[in-house]
């Protein structure tokens, strides 16, 4: 009789990196309206997120007077409900993608024009989620049109995308997404929902406590200050804050990315479980241990005992 054993709470590194390289593949078998889709659905969750961010902050004037750093902690703290949705359901955020693709493409399991194609898809989907929840649910709907609120808003988006200098954004952006790469690697790692939820939440809170840039959450939060009179065009926030933020983005998310292959995935081949890789299959999911052939072991083990193969119809 076999023996059975419950396979550890937390997946190892190059499990992880091989997940990665997986999920690629199965975002770039995905079709590109339901890429789209999923994009627009992440634009809006995040902006969930945003915008209880910006009730929270705006609405602690009190507290801002005398401890401001307090007010940063707690709109930190809500801000990650966003990432946990996106997360969990499945959705698709161009920040988290501009750290899987590179990994999938420099390992060859995605094309290099699959890159492109993904972030442009994506970034429009997230575009278009952030823009319809900042006009339509949020403007619209009157439930931040008064002070402190509306005027916070209009504060917030001259913070974000009118008073640094397009460097400052560039390095926020990079510090940013640094910190959601690692949440996004995390919250793979983990087999079971509370694990994934507190991995994502530590380095939200940091980033968003910290004021870093991310390009999808500005999306929402300088465009809602335009629509409540910012003194800021749609193009100054284009060159100013998307481009510098979005450049930023994806240094950050690379220095998540080449260490992770240069650390634990050049002994993982693409094969396997990628064969088998279903259309908009990833990694949310608890990845199964590989399973065994007859001699106990899986084909990527007897490459190396270090990697194990991943389940991809499992991980979504």
């Amino acid at each position: 009789m076999a023996a059975s054993f419950d396979p550890p709470s937390t997946l190892k590194p190059a499990q992880v990196a091989a997940a990665m390289i997986e999920h690629g593949v199965a975002k770039h078998r995905t079709r590109g309206d339901v890429v789209f889709f999923k994009a627009v659905a992440a634009g809006v969750m995040l902006s969930f997120g945003g915008l209880l961010s910006e009730i929270i902050s705006g609405g602690s004037a009190g507290i801002n007077a005398s401890n401001p750093g307090l007010v940063k902690f707690l709109g930190g703290a809500v801000f990650p409900v966003g990432l946990i949705m996106i997360v969990l359901q499945g959705q698709e955020l161009l920040t988290s993608n501009m750290m899987i693709f590179p990994m999938a493409c420099i390992k060859g399991a995605v094309p290099w024009w699959g890159l492109a194609y993904n972030w442009l898809i994506v970034t429009f989907g997230n575009l278009c989620g952030s823009l319809f929840f900042a006009s339509v649910l949020t403007k619209y709907t009157g439930i931040i049109s008064t002070p402190p609120y509306n005027t916070y808003a209009v504060t917030f988006a001259m913070h974000k995308a009118s008073e640094p200098e397009w460097h400052q954004i560039f390095l926020r952006g990079i510090g940013c997404n640094w910190l959601v790469c690692v949440a996004v690697w995390q919250a793979a790692g983990a087999r079971e929902t509370l694990s994934k939820i507190v991995a994502l939440w530590i380095p939200i809170m940091i980033f968003v406590t910290c004021g870093y840039d991310h390009v999808v959450a500005n999306m929402f939060s300088v465009p809602l200050g335009i629509l409540f009179g910012a003194n800021l065009t749609v193009a100054e926030y284009i060159r100013k804050s998307l481009i510098a933020a979005y450049l930023g983005n994806i240094v950050g998310a690379l220095l998540v990315a080449l260490p992770a292959l240069y650390f634990f995935s050049p002994q993982y081949t693409p094969g396997g479980a990628l064969r088998d890789v279903e259309e908009g299959e990833g990694i949310n999911g608890p990845p199964e241990v590989a399973r065994r052939s007859e001699d106990g072991q899986s084909s990527n083990e007897k490459r190396t005992p270090e990697v194990y193969e991943v389940d991809s119809k499992r991980s979504q």
